[in-house]
């Protein structure tokens, strides 16, 4: 199962990326859902994205969060590959990607082998979790509104990733208790996802109308694994032998892959270029 589970990831991350660069492709300077659901390339990514979230979903079904979620990490190398095709990429932005891949390489090597306990109530992991995941990314939003360029862009980025990252432990949550929680509980997790899922995707939007896809794919592939894969050890029990250096060293491997992001925002071609706009000036728009 988690062979397969670890596939269908692969898949997903494939399909994720591509998504980012088609919606990329097709957002002006303004999020404008009514005129993003007029061009196909939009929708085209937005399909994408749907199948990438349902492999995902699938394999978290199959196994850990701690074991799953990580493999997304693989979107930041596609998604730098496809965002400068044709064009070489710099050292720094090859830097960036394989810092990040190597950070949530960490993550998951250090999760995946701590010893799994019970998992914990499904209603005081809904409360916790929503409380912690709305603080942060309310915090982030707050600042991306207050920002321009390539702060803003991995801003948004990040505040969506927070709110995927809950949608992935979630799911692995509701998974693992579907048998045992009560009516109620259920709803409230599914009303959590719902509005977890909208909030993150349109923050991506906002990200990818402010920086170069690859930037965006690779905030949300650092912070959406580390925020799902805290809240397994926290509040699911699926890293209750980490110990306190194991938990020293994943906030090493975090920091890690956070560097990676900042040198892929500081250094990307098309970040670089957005930054020397004035913040009111349009994007070209890209024929569909």
């Amino acid at each position: 199962m988690t062979a397969l589970a670890l596939l269908l990831a692969v898949v997903g991350a494939g399909c994720f990326a591509g998504a980012a660069v088609l919606q990329h492709g097709a957002i002006t300077s303004r999020v404008d859902l009514r005129q993003l659901l007029a061009r196909p390339r939009w929708l085209a990514g937005a399909g994408l994205a749907v199948a990438g979230a349902g492999l995902h979903a699938l394999a978290l079904v199959l196994a850990p969060v701690s074991v799953v979620q990580p493999v997304g990490v693989l979107a930041v190398p596609l998604a730098v590959g496809l965002s400068l095709r044709n064009r070489r990429s710099p050292g720094q932005v090859v830097a960036g990607a394989a810092l990040c891949v190597a950070g949530v390489a960490l993550v998951v090597r250090t999760a995946a082998g701590a010893t799994p306990h019970a998992p914990a109530d499904l209603g005081r992991f809904l409360l916790v979790s929503c409380t912690v995941a709305a603080a942060a990314g309310l915090a982030l939003a707050v600042l991306a509104a207050r920002t321009t360029g390539r702060v803003r862009c991995v801003a948004c980025a990040a505040a969506g990733a927070v709110a995927f990252g809950l949608v992935s432990a979630l799911l692995r949550a509701v998974s693992v208790q579907l048998g045992t929680a009560d009516v109620g509980t259920l709803l409230g997790a599914a009303a959590a996802l719902a509005v977890a899922l909208a909030a993150g995707g349109w923050l991506v939007q906002q990200g990818f109308a402010s920086g170069p896809p690859a930037v965006v794919v690779a905030a949300l592939t650092v912070i959406d694994p580390l925020v799902a894969t805290g809240l397994g050890a926290g509040l699911l029990g699926e890293a209750g032998g980490l110990g306190t250096a194991g938990v020293a060293f994943l906030l090493g491997a975090g920091a890690v892959a956070a560097a990676g992001v900042a040198l892929l925002a500081r250094h990307h071609p098309d970040a670089a270029r957005r930054q020397v706009q004035h913040p009111s000036t349009p994007r070209e728009e890209v024929p569909t």
